[in-house]
Parts: structure tokens; C-alpha cells; sequence
């Protein structure tokens, strides 16, 4: 089958997010679409904040914008951050608005505001808005009444790997003593009370099955914390916290039921992430995510226990399980980093042209 190019656009990209990290979601999407540019031979440069991470986080992001706004002249800006100045943004982290009344933070604190001012900015002066799911489009117009017209969807991309259980069972063996034949339960994510570890817990508690490992993957400063809600529920002996790891895809191969009981989540990757290395995927309608999912497999809300029995019924029906976990690899691939790729060129080319 004949690769078909994609069409280069006629101005150099500036990809704009301020921070650089190896977990967060925006950007680990950065960097894998980065590596695709480069393979399409595409040039483009990304920005990144020159400022130091000691300062507060609203000053941060002042600076940012006022970093990105003395340098745009003539250059075009696809922003993965909230600025005043982008030609196009990727509204990958969702809604302030709406997340703050998730978490139910302080508006006192000066970020919030801050965030407000450059978020209606944004969303006002953009050319073009990427959303990578319907509800985060239909936040952004009720809360900021922006045209429908102006708002498109590209749904997440991620590289498709190659699966090789044993070597990953025979790797994590070593560290975690894994037994062949038990079912293991994933989570991954950094930020455990939006993303719903208690829940997760809580969940893990209420499962009859028994021959069942859980793991829980990512970091969070309250971490002892969620260590000590597994002792409350009983099942610390069946839980185990492994911090942030370079390693996930390890985790991934080898689990069986992927669990996210987040409670805001624009669009989560590790849901794909899961689904791509045969995870059966369970989440909430509180993440985007969930529109790719059957709804069998989404949540109502966090604390919807009622998972637990799905979860049961799969763990003692390899055959189904099994059914499912190969349809779910199959379905992950028709949301490629490459497929990102595509879609967003165009708009682009759109936008410039």
C-alpha cells in the first residue's frame, strides 16, 4: 500500500508549552507528535518557558505569555498552552472553569484568575481551536459562547507498539514476584484525587475475585495517604504503589483490566494507552476519553460501584476477556500518532492558507 505524504505547510511551526516533562500529558502528546513531524521531514521548533520553576505558578504564567507575545511577530503559533497570541490551540487541558468547580479549589488563589483572563483570551483570539473530544467542545461553548465553526475535533494520538508479554511478565517478575495464571488490575496517572485512587481502591475492595494484583502507577504528594486508604479498605496486601516509572508499557502488557475513575479528564492517553496493549478500559463520562468506549465500559461517575461486578464477571470469563482486550488493541489503532498527524496538518494548512 502506497504511504501517502503529508502536505507541508508553507510556514515554519512554533509548538508553544511552557513546561518540559516526561509525564504530563500535553506533554508526552508534544513529543510524540514532534518525533512524527521529524519523520514526515516537516520543520518546526517547539517553545518552552525560560523561566524558572521556582516562581509561582501564576507569575509563570504571565511571563510565559508575555515571552511568546514579544517574540510572535509574523510567526505562526500552535499553542498547547493558554496565551493571548496563538493562530491555533489544542484545548487539551480542558476548561479552567469547569475544572475548578470539579476540584472545588479557592478562587483566591491567584492562579485561578489568571488562568480566567488567559483562557477567554485564547479561546477568543484563536483562529482555530483542536479539541480532542465533544466534551470539552461543548464546554468550551457554553462557558465562553464561542462559534461552534470555530472549534474542531482530532482525537489523541499514540504510537502503536509492539507486544511482547513474556519478556515484560519476566522483566517486572523480578521486581514484583508475579505469578502466572493471577489477573492484574492497572492505573496509571499523577494527581490521584482528580483521577479518582480512592475510587480505585474503594472498587478493588469490592471485587469477590480473588487471584488479583492491582497496581498503581504515577506520583502524587499525598501518596502515603492513599497507602493508608488501602489498609482502611483491607486490601494493602493485594495493592501495590510503584511511584512514577519509565516503564509503564512493562505495566500495560501485562494487566489485564485497565481502571480510571477520574473525575475530569479532557481526553486521558492512558486510556488508548491501555486499550493498545489489550487492556480491557473502564472510565468515567467525566473523561472525554469514554466517547471511543462502548458504553458498558463508562463509568456514570467515580463512585459507580457497579463496576466492580463487571469487573468480576471478566476476570472469571477468560474467553470474553480475552474477546475483548484483542478488540480493544485493533480499535487502538485507528487513533495512530500518525492518523493525529494527519488531521491536524490539514487544519493547519487550513488556517494558513
Amino acid at each position: 500500500m502506497r504511504k501517502t505524504k503529508n502536505k507541508k505547510p508553507s510556514k515554519l511551526i512554533y509548538f508553544i508549552r511552557s513546561k518540559r516533562t516526561k509525564f504530563g500529558g500535553a506533554e508526552v502528546y508534544l513529543d510524540r507528535l514532534s518525533l512524527a513531524l521529524k519523520d514526515a521531514e516537516i520543520q518546526h521548533e517547539v517553545v518552552n518557558s525560560i523561566f524558572p520553576n521556582f516562581l509561582p505558578s501564576w507569575l509563570q504564567a504571565i511571563l510565559f505569555n508575555f515571552q511568546v507575545l514579544i517574540t510572535k511577530k509574523d510567526k505562526f503559533y500552535f499553542s498547547l498552552d493558554r496565551i493571548t497570541c496563538p493562530d491555533i490551540y489544542r484545548a487539551g487541558d480542558g476548561v479552567h472553569r469547569v475544572f475548578l468547580n470539579v476540584e472545588n479549589k479557592s478562587i483566591l488563589n491567584p492562579l485561578h484568575p489568571t488562568y480566567f483572563y488567559l483562557e477567554k483570551k485564547c479561546f477568543i483570539s484563536a483562529k482555530c481551536i483542536i479539541v480532542n473530544s465533544l466534551l470539552i467542545k461543548n464546554q468550551i461553548i457554553d462557558t465562553y459562547k464561542i462559534d461552534e465553526s470555530k472549534i474542531k475535533l482530532v482525537r489523541n494520538g499514540i504510537k502503536i507498539e509492539k507486544l511482547n508479554y513474556d519478556i515484560a511478565f519476566d522483566r517486572l517478575s523480578d521486581e514484583y514476584s508475579l505469578i502466572p495464571g493471577k489477573k492484574y488490575i492497572l492505573y496509571v496517572g499523577s494527581g490521584f484525587k482528580r483521577k479518582g485512587v480512592k475510587e480505585f481502591l474503594n472498587i478493588v475492595s469490592k471485587l469477590e475475585y480473588e487471584n488479583v494484583k492491582a497496581f498503581v502507577i504515577g506520583k502524587d504528594k499525598n501518596i502515603n495517604d492513599y497507602v493508608e486508604i488501602a489498609k482502611e479498605f483491607g486490601i494493602e496486601d493485594k495493592v501495590i504503589f510503584t511511584g512514577p516509572r519509565s516503564d509503564v508499557n512493562d505495566f500495560y502488557t501485562i494487566a489485564d483490566i485497565f481502571l480510571f475513575p477520574t473525575h475530569y479528564e479532557p481526553f486521558s492517553n492512558v486510556i488508548l494507552e491501555a486499550m493498545s496493549f489489550k487492556n480491557v478500559v473502564f472510565t468515567t463520562r467525566q473523561n472525554g476519553a469514554s466517547e471511543i468506549l462502548d458504553t458498558k465500559f463508562i463509568m456514570n461517575s467515580p463512585d459507580d460501584f457497579s463496576v466492580a461486578d463487571k469487573i468480576d464477571w471478566l476476570l472469571s470469563n477468560t474467553k470474553e476477556l480475552k474477546e475483548i482486550q484483542g478488540a480493544n488493541r485493533i480499535e487502538s489503532k485507528k487513533f495512530s500518532i500518525e492518523e493525529n498527524l494527519k488531521q491536524t496538518l490539514n487544519i493547519i494548512n487550513e488556517v494558513i492558507n
